[in-house]
């Protein structure tokens, strides 16, 4: 394995939709093509210990995984990384919502980084709270490491398009979870503490998605919505680290596409 510390991080977060699924779709290929430093999947969708965690093994890179014990087939998320971290765990504390295997932390010193599997809050009113109960939980956990002096990384699928910008079709959408009113709030809350949408900071006017449904011909339409994200506490904007934000819409294998930040120390 390379040395831990870098100057040059390249971290991506890519949404597999199942990493069955995605493995016969060239996953481990795409993956190595992404020549991300950290890779940061979710929506595995595995049992714990499966041979699908033998066979998504990428040369080069050691893998953390998060597992859902609550329901199988569902959630779940996995952290590759080229640069053994000097800790990983899995959840933030709260059992509700560590049990779904949603979140796996991964501490590289400079940085800590989150890959986060936000809840979808469209199956009804129960997981619509559930979701933004997580929201509040897990930014509660992670401003707390902000305020011993942390920097820090959010990654993933939030499940929530922030700005009318953020979609194709806005009013259209506005009554449907993932771009209620409720929801878009819960992301100002986060900006206005510090937190910064790393892509819409660098591009505040590029339009550009990171989920298509796979019905309509969304995704050759660009019809689609961005709901992939990394946040990164300000301190880390205001130090220069963040260098680059991006969305790669040319790997296929899912419905989501990756989407990156490169970081400086």
């Amino acid at each position: 394995m390379p040395q831990r510390t870098r100057k040059r991080w390249k971290l991506v977060s890519w949404n597999v939709n199942g990493l069955r699924a995605a493995l016969q779709k060239g996953f481990v290929a795409s993956a190595l093509r992404l020549e991300a430093d950290v890779l940061c999947i979710q929506e595995t969708k595995l049992p714990p210990g499966g041979a699908a965690e033998e066979i998504a093994r990428i040369p080069g890179y050691e893998t953390i995984w998060a597992h859902c014990t609550a329901k199988r087939g569902y959630s779940g998320v996995a952290t590759y990384t080229r640069i053994p971290p000097l800790s990983a765990r899995s959840g933030f504390g709260v059992e509700r919502f560590d049990r779904e295997g949603r979140v796996i932390e991964t501490d590289f010193g400079d940085f800590l980084i989150f890959n986060v599997y936000f809840p979808n809050g469209q199956a009804g009113p129960e997981r619509l709270q559930y979701k933004l109960d997580f929201y509040e939980a897990f930014f509660d956990h992670a401003e707390g490491l902000r305020r011993r002096g942390r920097r820090v990384v959010v990654c993933g699928d939030f499940n929530t398009a922030h700005n009318e910008i953020d979609l194709a079709n806005p009013k259209a959408n506005e009554h449907y979870s993932g771009f209620l009113r409720v929801e878009r709030d819960w992301l100002d809350r986060i900006v206005a503490r510090g937190w910064v949408d790393t892509f819409r900071h660098l591009h505040p006017d590029t339009v550009q998605y990171s989920w298509w449904t796979y019905r309509f011909r969304a995704r050759e339409r660009n019809i689609g919505w961005r709901i992939d994200y990394f946040f990164v506490g300000r301190e880390l904007i205001e130090e220069g680290r963040v260098r680059e934000a991006f969305i790669d819409p040319s790997v296929a294998g899912s419905d989501h596409c990756p989407v990156g930040l490169v970081l400086e120390f």
